[in-house]
């Protein structure tokens, strides 16, 4: 797209009166709403952010065109969509941009989204996100120093909120939001970086990904007239400690004693000849900081290399050019986050070659799982694309689906019970473990969970909503509470605490957890009752998220195998499920909706396999009741090789198909993991049905542990 000040000879820009088609609003804030443009002809004006962000309009046109490739009369079809929906902020009528996740319902004004704290992110496709979904950073949130805003200097808390924004690059650099806004607004995207390490790319990534807009023109100082006239002149004084020239330093003649001759290194520096005792026939000078820096006598460095005017914008267009793909096209039809954890990890194992593979061979003993999922991990070659070939060294079947089903499965239940968590079961939190840190488990761990999720694992469940809530910023406004510490003897000390009704038990419990409160820097004196929840909130805080930055940082890093972590944090509420669980348990209507059913076509096939259907469900009910020899999970794995449904789902969709033999007393179920079929045979009566179904699955689960 051209620049914004590249105008149609058609658009006219009016007075402050005028108000926008789509938000009903006449301010006339560029840095906001971008720039208010009015087609006189057309009697319409309207913002330009409100035009781009509109979920019902697209750009058809040249850039040329009306408002920049924007119809009049697509213009106007939007405004008539947009008049049959409700703001969910003012409530009035207009609403033109909506969430992008597909599941949610708000829509608002451009503006009134900007004041409801809407994500806009003006790069791809123009996604906008509502407040319960918008993206959140999740770069080290330590208290790192200074605890003011980079750019405006005034003081900040160090908390990342949307108000608060921090560089991915460095740890030191926090911002207002509308501080780096303003800042974007003047640098552009040619100067745009942190005013802390400079980083420009990753800068710029984060920014975009966090709703603030970076116009693809100059810099504003730049776009002033004369911008580089200082650039284009030489440098003309002398610089002598006693200058002999009697008219003056800015002096200089065209020849002779008096003339200035440049440095030949920095050019910054001059002198007249006679002042420096340069003879006339002498071309080169050095003044005395190069000439010390180039003698070795210093450490002084060489002044840095100033490019001139011509140089800079060749840099600045062959930029823009690399860039121009990202504003190419404003198309409408935004494309929606997945609003399912499933269709999301689908997406992610496109990732996945079918034709390359990383070889796991899992031992006999109990840490095997383990074992031989750090091995794997930590081969210098390892590449987290590649299917997982798993073989137990037990068993001679080799099955490659159902054995990787049941590595995940019980990966999955080791690392639950590892060194880097603690807590109660289905709500474990980060445990401070030096030897883990120090073999930088907490990463291996967080990769083999990504890992585990992308490749058909099944969903964690076990996290506790204040890990969760470290790790991804959700559930928002999170406060940890007791029960987040769990059955440990911090816990009750803790506890002790809370529950003190008189200023004595206040008193006795703070000094028999005076060691814990000390090493989190809690301990002070308590004059009222009142203040022991602030105290418990202060050492909650601690206990569950200061000191665990490194841990929290390294785990955040191996969640970002394969995308992992990017995805959960656009989608954390979807995926509060998977981590914080509680899985839910099998039960003979949901495993009956996994299976579909594959009937013969021949009619008479169909009343038998119609009657094998009704034993099917009959034997699932005496199975949850417990009256069957299997269970509901030992069902499953005969037929899928787990027992648990994948946080990604089953693919291809689990299916049923029958079996007719001509002596149907000795027909026994079959299956295929690798398509999760299971095949029931027809047999005469339920009795028979349930006898062998209960005898072959019975015999596959004793195969397994074996």
């Amino acid at each position: 797209m051209k620049a914004l000040n590249e105008k149609s000879a058609e658009i006219k820009l009016q007075d402050r009166d005028l108000i926008c088609c789509l938000c009903k609003r006449s301010e006339n804030n560029k840095e906001k709403y971008g720039e208010k443009v009015h087609l006189e002809q057309h009697n319409l004006a309207v913002h330009f952010f409100c035009l781009l962000m509109s979920s019902g309009i697209c750009q058809r046109g040249e850039e040329d065109e009306d408002v920049y490739g924007f119809l009049v009369g697509d213009i106007k079809k939007e405004i008539r969509r947009s008049s049959r929906l409700r703001c969910f902020h003012c409530k009035k009528a207009g609403a033109s941009v909506g969430c992008s996740i597909k599941s949610c319902r708000q829509m608002v004004h451009m503006p009134c989204g900007l004041e409801q704290e809407f994500v806009f992110q003006f790069t791809g496709l123009f996604p906008s996100f509502c407040k319960k979904h918008a993206p959140t950073q999740s770069c080290d949130s330590s208290h790192s120093l200074p605890h003011s805003c980079s750019i405006c200097l005034d003081p900040i808390e160090p908390i990342l909120s949307y108000h608060v924004l921090k560089c991915p690059a460095c740890h030191g650099s926090w911002f207002h939001r509308k501080c780096v806004q303003n800042y974007a607004h003047s640098a552009a995207m040619f100067f745009f970086k942190c005013t802390l390490c400079n980083n420009k790319e990753q800068f710029q990534q984060e920014m975009l990904r966090m709703g603030i807009y970076i116009p693809e023109r100059d810099a504003s100082w730049e776009l002033e007239e004369n911008a580089f006239v200082e650039l284009l002149q030489v440098y003309h004084r002398c610089d002598a400690v006693k200058c002999l020239c009697h008219k003056g330093r800015e002096h200089s003649s065209q020849s002779g004693y008096f003339e200035i001759v440049l440095c030949k290194l920095c050019g910054s520096r001059g002198t007249h000849r006679k002042c420096s005792n340069i003879r006339v026939y002498e071309a080169d000078w050095m003044c005395a900081d190069c000439k010390t820096a180039a003698e070795g006598k210093t450490s002084l460095p060489l002044p840095n290399h100033v490019e001139s005017p011509l140089a800079i914008r060749q840099e600045r267009k062959r930029l823009f050019k690399s860039i121009s793909d990202i504003h190419s096209s404003i198309v409408a039809k935004r494309q929606c986050v997945p609003a399912t954890s499933p269709e999301v990890l689908m997406d992610l194992a496109c990732q996945i070659s079918q034709q390359q593979f990383t070889e796991v061979l899992v031992g006999d003993d109990d840490g095997g799982v383990m074992e031989a999922a750090l091995q794997v991990l930590r081969q210098s070659d390892f590449n987290p694309c590649c299917t997982l070939s798993v073989k137990f060294s037990k068993d001679k079947l080799n099955n490659n689906i159902r054995n990787q089903r049941r590595f995940l499965r019980r990966l999955v239940s080791k690392l639950q019970v590892s060194d880097i968590f603690e807590g109660s079961d289905g709500a474990k939190n980060l445990a401070l473990n030096s030897k883990a840190l120090r073999d930088d488990l907490y990463f291996d761990v967080g990769s083999l969970l990504a890992l585990s999720l992308v490749h058909g694992g099944p969903p964690l469940g076990f996290f506790s909503p204040a890990l969760y809530h470290s790790l991804f910023n959700y559930p928002k406004n999170y406060r940890p509470t007791l029960e987040d510490l769990g059955d440990t003897a911090f816990g009750h000390k803790i506890r002790q605490i809370a529950e003190a009704k008189s200023m004595k038990e206040l008193r006795h419990a703070m000094k028999s957890a005076s060691q814990y409160l000390e090493a989190a820097g809690c301990w002070r004196k308590i004059s009222k009752l009142s203040e022991k929840d602030m105290l418990v909130e202060d050492v909650l805080n601690f206990y569950l998220i200061i000191r665990l930055q490194l841990p929290l940082q390294r785990f955040r890093e191996g969640l970002r195998t394969l995308g992992m972590f990017e995805q959960v944090q656009m989608c954390s509420e979807t995926f509060f499920p998977v981590f914080c669980g509680p899985v839910e348990r099998l039960t003979a209507e949901s495993v009956m909706e996994l299976f579909t059913t594959r009937l013969s076509e021949e009619k008479e096939k169909q009343v038998l396999e119609k009657t094998t259907i009704s034993f099917w469900k009959q034997y699932l009910h005496e199975c949850e009741e417990g009256q069957c020899a299997a269970s509901l999970e030992d069902l499953l794995t005969f037929a899928t090789g787990t027992d648990l449904v994948p946080a990604i789902g089953f693919k291809p969709t689990p299916s049923i198909s029958f079996l007719s033999s001509p002596d149907n007393l000795c027909a026994f179920p079959q299956s295929n993991c690798d398509a999760n079929h299971l095949i029931l045979p027809t047999l005469p009566s339920y009795q028979l049905f349930k006898k062998h179904l209960d005898y072959t699955v019975c015999q596959f689960s004793v195969m397994q542990d074996i």
